[in-house]
């Protein structure tokens, strides 16, 4: 029997890999080595789910893995012409992350309702000054991206009283359709955007979306970064068009030190952490692993990414 060949697209700290021992034949790639490698791999696990190495890499024609899994929620920075007319199977970490990133957008909206970011700063100054705060309960949340992620939002802001609507990329029972948006985006308290990266989606949150938006409104932005005119976003926090924002996701990551959303007023900015909670690569490694086994098998994966749409399809 052959032992086929695993490929890891290589991130410090590697994968744990243990249970494959002995199963398969592991070999470690980076950036320049990787084109030369693929030919001969069957499996490509993306454990640097920041590089777009895959795409400048990937044979068009020729021999290629039939199988590439990325430990990552989104494949747009896989996914190429070549690899998505290809028969090769792609997956996803689709799972892992779901929980994490709702707490962290919960956390979010209770800062900015406690008004959190100000007290710090009080404190930093020794200064006592007494405000009121808002409510969450009773407030109202859009989650655009009806995946799993964006429906574990939902359940956690609708746990804290937040009346949650969610959008999705067609309209069925208990999400809304694009043609909702803009209804939704003007009565809402909380805009989340939560939704995957496709030509659809690049720039939906531009200058236009942020002027509809009410005074009060925040804006979370867990997605990707290109969902959003972040040159926008740094122009509708400076006209108090919206009471502020949150990143966690950017158009350039590490975003340049000299980005003007560094300074934009009302804006928290994290270093693309939001789904990172102790012991997720442990999670994302197992997952993969078993993964394998079915593959090995011969089973039917989960996660497979419908490489036309650019994410997992729900159901």
């Amino acid at each position: 029997m052959t032992i086929p060949t695993l490929l890891v697209l290589d991130a410090d700290p590697l994968p744990r890999l243990g249970r494959l021992t002995g199963r398969v034949r592991i070999e470690h790639a980076d950036a320049s080595t990787l084109a030369g490698l693929l030919p001969s791999a069957d499996v490509l696990l993306v454990w640097d789910f920041t590089s777009h190495a895959v795409r400048e890499a990937w044979p068009g024609e020729g021999p290629r893995p039939r199988w590439v899994h990325t430990a990552s929620a989104g494949v747009d920075h896989l996914l190429c012409p070549e690899l998505a007319a290809s028969d090769t199977v792609v997956t996803n970490a689709r799972g892992v992350f779901d929980r994490p990133i709702a707490e962290y957008v919960a956390a979010l909206v209770l800062a900015f309702a406690k008004d959190l970011p100000r007290t710090l700063e009080l404190q930093r100054e020794r200064t006592w000054r007494h405000r009121e705060t808002r409510s969450v309960a009773g407030t109202r949340a859009v989650v655009v991206g009806s995946g799993p992620i964006g429906r574990a939002i939902a359940g956690t802001l609708e746990a804290l009283g937040v009346r949650t609507a969610l959008a999705g990329r067609t309209a069925r029972a208990g999400v809304h359709g694009p043609e909702d948006l803009d209804r939704l985006l003007a009565g809402a308290d909380w805009v989340i955007a939560a939704a995957p990266l496709t030509e659809g989606t690049r720039g939906m949150f531009d200058a236009r979306r942020f002027g509809m938006m009410q005074p009060s409104a925040y804006f979370v932005n867990i997605g990707r970064g290109q969902l959003v005119v972040e040159e926008a976003l740094a122009g509708a926090l400076r006209g108090r068009w919206i009471a502020g924002a949150a990143l966690d996701v950017f158009e350039t990551e590490p975003l340049p030190q000299g980005s003007p959303l560094w300074d934009a007023p009302g804006l928290v900015v994290s270093p693309h952490m939001s789904g990172d909670t102790v012991g997720w690569r442990d999670e994302l490694g197992l997952q993969f692993v078993e993964l394998f086994e079915l593959w090995a098998a011969g089973e039917p994966l989960a996660n497979v990414v419908d490489k036309q749409r650019g994410y997992v399809p729900g159901h």
